[in-house]
């Protein structure tokens, strides 16, 4: 990313409290996004929510919802986003320098916990997909890599035995959409093609390294190449689900484990694993689709209802008709 963008991205940062993590996320990132008025959106990873908005609410008390602030102040913002929603409140609508911003402050522990586990599938859904980091204080780029792998595994698992790259970064792209209510009426329905092809190079840099790495195991092989993206082929057979199911995030395989068994066995190091029993490919990868859409359902319900309460009236109906507007234009 050029040097004067990324500078007037981090212009949020120095009005904020500290924060441990900091990435932008959104099409704000497309290279040929050249339009400033594009609301530009933020994930802040803070260690004490409660502690943050105090301090927030001191230096930016116009950027809350007036009735939260009068209602509970920090404590009720943080109530309303642990135990409403998934963690996260948004702060919408806010101007600085002309330029509007959206950010979401979330605890570090439930963001460290989503990446590594995918209890929500919210935050490790957005860090899938091409982000700037900006400030990452706790290595979350480096430990994101678990959160990449998890998802190819389950992006080999739903795709046939042959498939181009582009079709590989919309599974993955589209794992964190599967059962969301707002891909129902507020989202524009060429969404995922639109991230994939405007992003198609910081999908390649993200996901390419890992790739090389599945194909060394013999989970996927490169084909031949259509132009400037790679065209590869997968063995759908038994022995190769099996390989993959074990790196999908372990709040999955539980979940998995649930509905098709669980066996054990004992390490190299003498600790006993808990294993899913794959006895279909086809039976893995629908038990999967259908554990991960009832995770998104929830999450997006729960954090729908929670950005409403957090956000109030206004801004709600705003951002909501923004939603609606861009999801009608896509189904005309």
């Amino acid at each position: 990313m050029e040097k004067e963008k990324k500078v007037r991205l981090a212009s949020l940062l120095k009005i904020l409290p500290p924060v441990e993590f900091c990435c932008v996320y959104g099409s704000v990132l497309h290279p040929n996004n050249y339009d400033k008025s594009t609301m530009v959106d933020y994930i802040l990873g803070v260690s004490d929510p409660m502690q943050w908005h105090s301090q927030n609410l001191i230096m930016n008390g116009h950027h809350y919802a007036s009735l939260m602030v009068y209602l509970g102040g920090a404590k009720l913002i943080t109530q309303v986003a642990d135990e409403i929603g998934v963690g996260v409140h948004f702060n919408p609508f806010v101007s600085v320098n002309d330029e509007m911003f959206k950010y979401g402050v979330v605890r570090m522990h439930d963001l460290i916990e989503d990446v590594l586990n995918w209890k929500t599938l919210y935050l490790s859904g957005r860090l899938q997909k091409p982000v700037q980091i900006l400030m990452d204080n706790l290595d979350i780029g480096n430990l994101n890599s678990v959160n990449l792998k998890g998802a190819i595994s389950a992006a080999l698992l739903l795709l046939p035995a042959k498939f181009t790259e582009e079709q590989l970064y919309a599974k993955v792209c589209s794992l964190s959409y599967m059962g969301d209510l707002r891909m129902l009426f507020a989202e524009d329905r060429n969404k995922v093609k639109k991230i994939v092809q405007g992003q198609f190079d910081a999908f390649q840099t993200m996901y390419k390294p890992l790739l090389e790495e599945y194909a060394a195991k013999g989970l996927l092989q490169f084909s031949s190449s259509d132009g400037h993206q790679a065209v590869m082929s997968q063995d759908c057979g038994l022995s190769v689900a099996r390989s993959l199911v074990p790196s999908l995030p372990s709040k999955v395989r539980s979940q998995m484990g649930m509905k098709l068994g669980e066996k054990t066995k004992l390490s190299e190091s003498g600790q006993v694993i808990r294993e899913v029993v794959v006895g279909s490919r086809d039976e893995a990868a629908e038990c999967m689709r259908r554990v991960l859409r009832r995770k998104v359902m929830v999450s997006s319900a729960r954090q729908a209802v929670s950005g409403l309460l957090a956000v109030g009236g206004v801004n709600a109906v705003n951002y909501l008709a923004n939603k609606m507007e861009k999801a009608w234009k896509s189904w005309t």
